[in-house]
């Protein structure tokens, strides 16, 4: 096409010389103006009229006759070549937007396509990252930056448009990074995580191992390229003080979850990662409650972790015939939660030296943001052994019900979750309940339906007493009660829906409870 273009201009520039050499040969043969021959003249019978005698005055009229149409001749020659310009130009101005096209083309055939990131290899010590598998590729789909901590950006609006909420978009990757260090049994978990997973592309598994413990590396690297196995490489004691000597794990753990984390955000370039322990077993619907949430997380700057966990999800507690159901709470539940890069901007600069989730429950940290928690926990853990001594393990987690029943929940509209939906019908349910005693539930004789009921507590000492009575848990972090919700725990007692809750026109907590 572009030869064929520039043929034609070529044309068009010769047949442009050529009528122009043939019009000066024109005019030079032509006769002088007034010069009459036999039959000549300017033109025909020109001669005649001459010689008839019309003399002086005659002879002046003609001659600016022959002006008149020599101008003519020339005007009409000049639009016959203006016109043959016109065509040239156009013709020009095809070929170099054909030109332009074809540059572009070429331009964009040359790019190559954006080469997805392999995770870097090392076997040195220091700081540098140490990965035993490497045929694990990085996909990047940095969100936008809408997790913001200000007064004024937590009360405004959501703008459910930004984001597609009822379908995660297929170029999302959440990466599960599982925190380890010398529990053989994490082959458990990872079983689960690699029997449940739907894609290695959009769910890469990363092993982040401390401890240096041989077993447990060899049950890791035996997953050959299914997960990427990496090593935190300070394995020293961590200076404390005399009376926290005794507590160097929890110091151990927090040093291990920073130096993870900054691997995955900062060394392998995700957005997001769901973190889980080497002690817990996943559900069937692990992926897919967090896939389906991570757009609500992207878009609600009042939420800052999705969490699979229900502290109060013991059997008996919790509704088996609603494992759809989701709850907003003020209390960081960890075990299994999600994270977003630009939060661990925000935490990871004053990450604690130790008890780092009991940090995170600080209200210097929350900042009145919540996360979300399913009714059904989608982690369970089966980890007797660690840094607590069991003591928690043997008194709650144990009994923890994990779901069995997969949810699609990426078919749901999960828009209700936001606070300014959440919250007005949430109020309403909690305190148009009938208020009841707990006698009244032991007794249950008096009472009609599954509920919904509410017992309410007035102080920090009342709600431990009827926490204990309901057999919910009664501890509180900063005034927060495990799985609460402006001060409301929801929970199951003898098949009925209990809200216990503070009394109403409840506006903030006593960080003096705890």
């Amino acid at each position: 096409m572009v030869r064929k273009k520039g043929s034609l201009i070529l044309c068009g520039a010769v047949l442009f010389i050529a009528w122009n050499a043939l019009l000066l040969l024109f005019l030079w043969g032509r006769p002088p103006i007034g010069r009459l021959r036999d039959g000549g003249g300017a033109e025909p019978g020109a001669g005649e009229e001459w010689q008839a005698g019309k003399g002086k005055k005659g002879g002046a009229g003609r001659l600016a006759d022959e002006v008149i149409q020599l101008a003519e001749e020339v005007e009409s020659e000049l639009e016959t070549q203006k016109k043959l310009l016109k065509q040239i130009q156009s013709h020009r101005s095809l070929w170099e937007k054909k030109k332009s096209e074809d540059i572009r083309d070429k331009k964009a055939e040359l790019k190559e396509p954006q080469q997805l990131p392999h995770l870097p290899i090392s076997t040195s010590a220091g700081n540098e990252i140490i990965v035993k598998n490497k045929q694990v590729s990085v996909v990047t789909n940095a969100p936008p930056d809408t997790k913001q901590d200000t007064e004024s950006e937590k009360d405004k609006p959501v703008d459910k448009n930004k984001v597609d909420l009822t379908a995660p978009s297929p170029q999302t990757v959440i990466p599960i990074l599982v925190i380890a260090c010398d529990r053989v049994t994490v082959k458990r978990s990872l079983d689960k995580l690699i029997e449940y997973r739907p894609s290695v592309e959009r769910h890469p598994i990363i092993v982040s191992q401390d401890c240096g413990h041989a077993d447990t590396a060899r049950v890791i690297d035996s997953y050959g390229s299914k997960v990427t196995h990496i090593s935190q490489p300070d394995l020293s004691n961590i200076p404390v003080r005399p009376d926290h000597r005794k507590f160097q794990g929890y110091y151990k753990i927090a040093r291990h979850y920073r130096w993870a984390l900054n691997q995955v955000f900062n060394k392998f370039g995700y957005s997001t990662v769901v973190i889980v322990e080497d002690d817990l077993e996943v559900a069937p619907d692990f992926f897919e409650y967090f896939s389906a949430l991570h757009p609500i997380l992207m878009s609600d700057p009042t939420l800052w972790c999705i969490s699979a966990w229900n502290d109060n999800g013991r059997d008996g507690l919790v509704d088996p015939a609603k494992p759809d159901l989701l709850y907003r709470t003020d209390f960081f539940p960890g075990l299994g939660w999600m994270l977003l890069k630009e939060m661990w901007a925000e935490l990871e600069p004053k990450w604690p030296k130790a008890f780092w989730d009991d940090w995170m429950r600080h209200p210097e940290q929350r900042k009145e943001r919540s996360c979300i928690r399913p009714e059904i926990s989608r982690t369970m853990t089966f980890g007797r052994k660690g840094v607590s001594l069991g003591q928690f393990f043997d008194q709650y987690l144990r009994y923890i019900k994990l779901n069995t029943e997969f949810v699609p929940f990426s078919k749901q509209d999960l828009t209700y979750l936001f606070r300014e939906h959440y919250n007005k019908d949430f109020v309403k349910e909690v305190y148009s309940a009938p208020l009841v005693k707990v006698e009244e539930l032991r007794q249950g004789g008096g009472l009609q339906g599954s509920g919904p009921f509410r017992v309410q507590y007035s102080s920090r000492d009342s709600f431990k007493v009827l926490a204990r009575s309901l057999g919910v848990m009664d501890d509180l972090k900063s005034g927060v009660p495990r799985a609460g919700y402006r001060g409301v725990v929801s929970f199951l007692f003898h098949g009925r829906r209990i809200y216990l809750a503070p009394p109403e026109g409840w506006t903030k907590y006593d960080t003096s409870w705890s």
